[in-house]
């Protein structure tokens, strides 16, 4: 704890701080990651076979050294706005067999050389938790259950079986799920309303979890403050843990630049605002029932943020972001929201904020020319 008294301007300044006095912890969460099929992210970044620098599974040590060292607790997979055309089944098995699709969002040729398999084993050797994104644009309520089916199950069934057939037996007990991503923009192949998303998530969200109660769902928000937030929550709200915010930040200007992520500390209050009133107008601030079913609070999972001037780094050109020290400032700025309100998070959304963040365009090598897979 630290204090400050007012004092006269002859008087000598002090600042007491108390060590003894813990205000709130602040989940390692907030520092997670976030990976995506664009530019160097998964090609060239993450899986570069015959790169000197890769192993004999063609993951880049230097970049997974780096991350370890930075210790990040989770990561995101496999978009952002790639997912919203991806079939998941296309990129495991053989890699051999595995096709090349057309890449919509980044207009691309996706080579599904890396996929579920080596991104869980690619966590699994970071120590990090994976997120998946389901793909509510394009895919299928049965596509996203056989997807879990895969992660997840350790029953005698068909997709747990083709998870065994192609080397992995044991689950890999996937926690968090997203339902799509950034289905309000215009940008996105399968952009919906709110009303029809609301009523697919709410679908979605019973299904899967009848599947596998264990995961934690993430509702597809906007900047938090939106008519979409407000109108999802209230019409989703029964199945879902989390709700996502995305913003992003920057300016030419040192000061505006830096300022602006404070945007994110409004965000963040006005969605834990909004998932209050949704409880309680759908009458979810009961006690346990009589067959001892809890209902939880949803929590803020603010999964996209950081500091993307799109003009200097498009992301059909792989987002060749060149940072300054006024961006890394701004990265602190919004790194300091995240702390600072992890004390909302103790009864207000648990500090789930920033579960995952744009991290990766960090690691972009210098020394490699740009490629996809």
């Amino acid at each position: 704890m630290t204090t400050f008294t007012k004092i006269s301007s002859r008087t000598e300044a002090s600042i007491l701080i108390d060590g003894r006095r813990a205000l709130y912890d602040i989940d390692p969460l907030i520092y997670s990651g976030f990976t995506e099929h664009m530019g160097r992210c998964i090609y060239g970044g993450i899986y570069d076979p015959g790169n000197p620098l890769s192993d004999s599974k063609g993951l880049r040590k230097d970049v997974m050294d780096a991350l370890r060292d930075l210790k990040v607790p989770c990561f995101r997979y496999p978009g952002g706005n790639f997912v919203c055309t991806y079939s998941w089944l296309d990129g495991v098995g053989p890699r051999e067999a595995r096709p090349k699709r057309p890449e919509l969002a980044w207009k691309g040729v996706e080579s599904n050389q890396f996929g579920t398999d080596d991104f869980m084993e690619w966590c699994e050797a970071l120590g990090a938790e994976p997120y998946i994104c389901l793909n509510m644009a394009t895919g299928t309520l049965m596509e996203a259950l056989g997807w879990l089916e895969y992660c997840n199950s350790d029953q005698d069934t068909y997709y747990a079986n083709l998870r065994r057939k192609n080397g992995r037996d044991k689950p890999y007990k996937v926690k968090y799920w997203a339902l799509g991503n950034e289905m309000w923009g215009a940008w996105q192949v399968g952009q919906m309303t709110k009303e029809d998303y609301a009523k697919k998530a709410h679908q979605w969200g019973k299904a899967l979890k009848l599947l596998d109660p264990s995961i934690k769902l993430i509702l597809c928000g906007e900047n938090g403050t939106s008519d979409w937030d407000r109108y999802v929550l209230q019409n989703s709200i029964e199945y879902i843990d989390m709700h996502s915010i995305h913003i992003y930040t920057a300016d030419p200007e040192h000061v505006p630049n830096v300022i602006a992520p404070l945007s994110a500390e409004r965000a963040i209050e006005v969605t834990a605002s909004l998932i209050d009133l949704a409880r309680i107008n759908n009458r979810l601030t009961n006690p346990p029932t009589s067959d001892n079913h809890i209902i939880h609070k949803p929590t803020i999972c603010f999964d996209e943020w950081n500091v993307w001037m799109y003009t200097r780094a498009p992301g059909d050109q792989g987002a060749e972001e060149s940072y300054t020290l006024s961006d890394a400032l701004a990265v602190g700025v919004w790194l300091n929201v995240f702390v600072r309100q992890a004390s909302a998070g103790m009864d207000r959304y648990n500090n789930g904020s920033a579960l995952a963040r744009r991290l990766w365009r960090y690691f972009r090598r210098w020394d490699d020319k740009p490629k996809r897979g």
